[in-house]
């Protein structure tokens, strides 16, 4: 059950930005970067990497984790490096020269799962086969969640 939870907040916090994105538009939507260049002249993450969508995202599932029985700052924790995993992903992807919002799989879904569920196997002492359990949940999740967002019109790519 615990990992079933965990799972759910990782969700949430990947899934809060861009639910936001549609919500509010172009509405306090800062880029991350501040559209800076990075050395090789490429944006360092991109503008769809927003300061409304991390703190959002950090936020929501602060509060979701006290409803899912946790501590507030594990929801923080998983949140935060949920969206950590997400910029490490975009700052990649920008340096292999692959526009924002594209397709990378396996990118797209480790990092901001795998890094939540790092700091979840030390804190709440989880074993090696949650971890892992859950990242490979989340992968799922995420295929069909973005499917399911672009037939709803939420996401602009069915990926």
């Amino acid at each position: 059950m615990t990992e079933i939870k965990l799972l759910l907040l990782i969700i949430i916090a990947n899934g809060v930005p861009v639910l936001l994105s549609k919500l509010l538009q172009k509405r306090l939507d800062t880029p991350l970067d501040f559209n800076r260049l990075f050395i090789d002249g490429r944006p360092l993450f991109g503008v769809t990497k927003t300061l409304r969508g991390v703190i959002a995202a950090i936020l929501v599932t602060s509060l979701a984790a006290v409803l899912l029985n946790f501590e507030f700052m594990l929801g923080f924790v998983i949140a935060a490096l949920a969206m950590l995993g997400d910029l490490l992903t975009s700052f990649i992807k920008r340096r292999c020269n692959m526009p924002p919002s594209s397709r990378a799989l396996g990118l797209d879904q480790i990092p901001e799962s795998l890094l939540p569920m790092l700091a979840c196997h030390s804190l709440l002492e989880l074993d090696w086969r949650s971890v892992l359990t859950v990242v490979v949940l989340f992968f799922i999740a995420e295929l069909v969640l973005s499917g399911l967002f672009y037939r709803l019109h939420i996401r602009k790519r069915p990926y």
